[in-house]
């Protein structure tokens, strides 16, 4: 194997003992996490509704966003089931900034070791808050110091066919979103889905395991390359597959951004809205989906849109809460559609 040895690296344990978590919080974990699988297995009548901007940096910004979220949690907990985006890895379908955990300065030489303290201090301090948050699974390696705080989990569009990824969800103790994969296929990620509900043997932290199954791993609709994938045609078709496949708990989140908001090939952030008003629109007229939809997810941050790495430096980049990596709805806007999801739920 070609590589460069940098530095050693610190323990999981390490992080874990100089950035730890209180027992209430951790408790409160638990909870969140039970209340999310009472959601999808239609126990709890909530909607839950994933949110956060699309990478979880500057530090103080992803804080102040997560103080508003807390806010209004708090005023719509009766309807509304909140988890914060807290994505600390970004997948690149080329090259690209991979997020704070592998770069918590972007300006600066990756230094991931400082990138774990930077983004365990960051989850840490939100879930002490009381905020459930959610991530990505993008490097599995890594996964200890950071998948106990989570409440909810993703396997993304990239990662949905990998063994691996699947394996990983089939031994999380949180429910796990497999995305439809890059192409648009909706049987790919039922697959992954098939596969992360049921048991494995595979090696973790040295031993040979057997993970449990994932009961609640689930359907994300985040569109393709065919085109959005959160009309009412496409959920009869998820339908049809969970029970082609006697999935347990079928439950579909709809990803309101990513390549449902495609607009002649770019995102457009700010027609996040008009997507989940739509798909509240149809679950009203059709049972059957609001039987299955149980969420949705958004990307948003304190302000609307983005910036590129490429066009600015560490002096001029804007660091009060303007995405770095896809578009981002701005606040108002976020709180405005929650609070509609709410009245309409």
């Amino acid at each position: 194997m070609t590589h460069r040895v940098i530095k050693q690296m610190p323990t999981a344990e390490q992080i874990i003992r100089e950035y730890p978590i209180s027992d209430a919080a951790q408790k409160k974990v638990e909870a969140d996490r039970n209340e999310i699988r009472n959601i999808l297995s239609g126990k709890d009548s909530r909607l839950l509704f994933i949110v956060g901007p699309c990478s979880a940096w500057p530090y103080e910004a992803t804080l102040e966003y997560a103080k508003r979220l807390k806010k209004l949690s708090d005023e719509v907990q009766d309807k509304v089931k909140i988890v914060m985006r807290v994505y600390i890895q970004k997948p690149r379908t080329m090259k690209g900034w991979l997020g704070p955990v592998n770069q918590p300065e972007p300006y600066a030489e990756p230094d991931i070791a400082e990138g774990i303290k930077y983004c365990r201090k960051l989850m840490v301090e939100i879930v002490e808050m009381g905020l459930p948050i959610a991530d990505e699974a993008l490097f599995t390696h890594n996964a200890k110091g950071f998948a106990e705080l989570l409440s909810w989990i993703a396997i993304g569009a990239r990662s949905v066919e990998d063994q691996e990824h699947r394996i990983f969800a089939s031994g999380l103790d949180c429910p796990a979103g497999m995305k439809n994969s890059t192409s648009g296929s909706i049987e790919v990620a039922m697959n992954g889905i098939v596969a992360a509900q049921h048991k494995h043997h595979a090696v973790f932290d040295g031993y040979q395991v057997e993970t449990q199954g994932n009961p609640y791993a689930h359907l994300v609709l985040r569109g393709g390359a065919s085109g959005p994938n959160y009309g009412v045609e496409h959920v009869h078709k998820a339908k049809a597959l969970f029970e082609k496949h006697k999935v347990k708990n079928p439950a579909i989140i709809v990803d309101a951004s990513h390549d449902n908001c495609l607009v002649n090939g770019k995102k457009d952030a700010s027609l996040q809205p008009t997507i989940v008003k739509e798909v509240l629109a149809t679950m009203k007229v059709h049972p059957d989906c609001r039987d299955l939809v149980k969420g949705f997810m958004m990307e948003s941050f304190i302000k609307e849109g983005n910036q590129s790495l490429d066009k600015t430096t560490s002096e001029t980049i804007d660091r009060g809460g303007l995405s770095i990596t896809d578009p981002c709805l701005g606040w108002e806007a976020t709180e405005e559609t929650i609070r509609y999801v709410a009245q309409h739920n």
